[in-house]
């Protein structure tokens, strides 16, 4: 065996040696990733302890089992489960006896994508409960039968309802809820008398597990987990987030002022009044299949006086991600509307400031937002339209200018040095700015970015349908595919393939103005819109309707502008007229001249070395 089959086989050795360790590491932590999972799943098991007079199914507990998983709240783990319904003319929110807690959150004025009703919450997983501890172990008042009171009418005209939970008549734990009228907000507030006796005396916390669970609201299962996310912000105004499909355990330190686990569209949130949460521990977990989309399990850290009668209020908002809806609450809770993050941040306030206000006047008065997304183009390019038009006179003076520039090139050859400084020298002679075609390109940046933030992220679009496109906020399909296309995917998006299109077209009527000598620059204006053709085949129909429109916009400029309003002629003769011209040169050209021209020399002896 010779040297290099020594060398092979113990290169192949080391990397079947890699392989094992590796794939021995992924299942020791997919093994912790599951145990940790199933320690959550346990601890926040609902208890199946169930009273047998109203069930006739379960058996009875002895006493000492009860007392040995209750202690002192054994009175409590039976009971039979009574529903009570506050509402208003938004939200519907079934409350039960069991935990004391909402049962389930219907939110009336939406409707899932199926045409269900939309639904916040519902089912045993969802949880709002404290963690009591009871004979060395924590007892999650959530498995716990409360004493409901009855209905009452809030101060403004909101309901109100209390449920007790009775250790003895000085010693008890109470959740007061008010719905306020016309709101998505409730009023939440855990008033504990006597509590201070059964916790530990070095324990200045409480522990409020919240949990949730979130199904399938949309059309795109895919879409929402991306935007299935925990946002929070300190009492320091920083804002932050993560998306439970990236992220199975975030710990938050520090004062919280509010925790909103948000989902596309809405969002459900717990914001302190008075005291900030002390902290929280979030861990989530994303199911393979089915129709959840995610699920969080969130620690609360509630601050503790150890007072005998102790109150902690705060507030819960169940309802859409409305710009303006949200920014009323004064928190900075819009900030998990996403109108422009990462290194286009910035593109946020062109959303706050110019899109939403010109959006929600034009909504104002007009039904149609396919109408509203039309005139909002208009509006933008009514903007820009100055600049728009300098860059087209721009264009016309470059290629008036083609010819002489072809001519230099021929010339120079592959001399791209000598052939930049005549280019220059032509362009200073000419009295043409080679950049003032970029200048609306920059100022059109941003607004496409703003766009491509704010489309996809608008309730208002949500299920408004406009020419054959069913939902505006998501893809128009026009086609489904029995099969999934690799960077494309299982649709047709017919606006997507008319931007596109219109994309090409644009890239056609401006092909003059590439550098045909570069087969980049050549090739990329018709090669960049067919690599995009399927990442925008998913996005919202709104956002590709509008780029469609601009490009119609911008084809039709053009040709107006071209043809009606720029004068070719008189533009080469206005060029020839400033050749004439004495040239001033800048001392910024000098300095770039001397530069080129010190760069030409010392690269001649260079050349007679060779």
């Amino acid at each position: 065996m010779d040297r290099n089959s020594v060398i092979g086989f113990i290169l192949l050795g080391v990397l079947l040696v890699g392989y094992i360790v590796f794939n021995q590491k992924q299942e020791v932590t997919a093994r912790r990733e599951k145990a940790r999972q199933d320690s959550i799943a346990n601890l926040n098991k609902p208890k199946i302890f169930t009273d047998t007079s109203a069930q006739g199914t379960a058996s009875k507990p002895d006493s000492a089992q009860l007392a040995g998983e209750y202690g002192e709240y054994a009175a409590a783990a039976i009971g039979t489960e009574q529903n009570t319904v506050l509402e208003n003319k938004l939200v519907k929110i079934i409350f039960t006896n069991k935990g004391g807690q909402p049962a389930s959150i219907q939110l009336k004025e939406f409707k899932a994508s199926d045409g269900s009703p939309l639904m916040l919450a519902q089912g045993s997983f969802s949880r709002l409960a404290l963690q009591l501890p009871v004979s060395n172990h924590n007892l999650n008042t959530a498995d716990l039968y409360f004493t409901p009171g009855q209905v009452q009418q809030a101060g403004g005209g909101g309901q109100s309802i209390t449920y007790r939970l009775s250790k003895s008549p000085s010693e008890y734990l109470e959740y007061v809820y008010t719905l306020n009228p016309d709101s998505y907000l409730v009023d939440y507030t855990i008033h504990a008398v006597g509590l201070e006796k059964v916790l530990p005396a070095n324990q200045s916390t409480l522990q409020l597990q919240w949990n949730n669970e979130n199904h399938l609201q949309e059309h795109d299962m895919q879409n929402e987990r991306l935007n299935n996310q925990v946002h929070y912000r300190y009492t320091t105004h920083k804002h932050d987030y993560f998306t439970l499909e990236r992220t199975s355990h975030e710990k938050l330190e520090g004062n919280l002022q509010w925790i909103s686990v948000k989902q596309q569209f809405f969002n459900t949130t717990l914001i302190t009044k008075t005291t900030p949460f002390a902290g929280a521990d979030v861990n989530t977990k994303v199911p393979v299949s089915g129709n959840i989309v995610g699920q969080a399990y969130t620690s609360l850290d509630i601050p503790f006086n150890r007072a005998h009668d102790f109150s902690f209020p705060m507030q819960i908002y169940y309802g859409p991600n409305h710009y303006k809806t949200l920014k009323s609450f004064d928190i900075g809770l819009e900030n998990i509307i996403p109108l422009g993050s990462g290194i286009f941040a910035f593109v946020k306030y062109v959303n706050k400031w110019v899109i939403i206000p010109t959006f929600n006047f034009l909504s104002g008065f007009i039904g149609n937002y396919g109408v509203i997304i039309i005139l909002l183009t208009l509006f933008i390019r009514l903007l820009i339209a100055p600049f728009t038009y300098q860059s087209y006179v721009s264009q016309a003076k470059m290629k008036v200018l083609k010819p002489e520039l072809d001519e230099l090139r021929a010339k120079h050859g592959d001399d791209q040095q000598a052939f930049g400084m005549e280019q220059m020298k032509l362009f200073k002679s000419a009295g043409v700015n080679p950049l003032g075609g970029c200048l609306p390109a920059v100022l059109q940046l941003p607004i496409l970015v703003a766009m491509y933030s704010f489309f996809p992220s608008s309730i208002e679009l949500r299920q408004e349908s406009f020419l054959w496109a069913k939902d505006l906020s998501t893809y128009d399909s026009i086609l489904n595919l029995p099969f999934n296309v690799p960077f494309y995917g299982n649709h047709v998006s017919l606006f997507t393939l008319l931007m596109t299109a219109t994309s090409l077209v644009l890239a056609f009527y401006n092909r003059g103005m590439a550098d045909q000598s570069n087969p980049v620059m050549k090739y990329m204006p018709y090669i960049f819109p067919v690599m995009l053709l399927g990442v925008f085949n998913r996005l919202a129909a709104g956002l590709t309707f509008y780029y469609f429109l601009s490009n119609v916009i911008s084809i039709s400029l053009q040709w107006v502008l071209q043809t009606f309003v720029i004068n070719h002629e008189k533009i080469h003769a206005r060029i020839q007229e400033n050749k004439k011209k004495p040239v001033t040169k800048s001392k910024w050209a000098e300095r770039l001249e001397d530069m080129q021209k010190r760069q030409q020399e010392m690269q001649k002896p260079q050349g007679k070395k060779k």
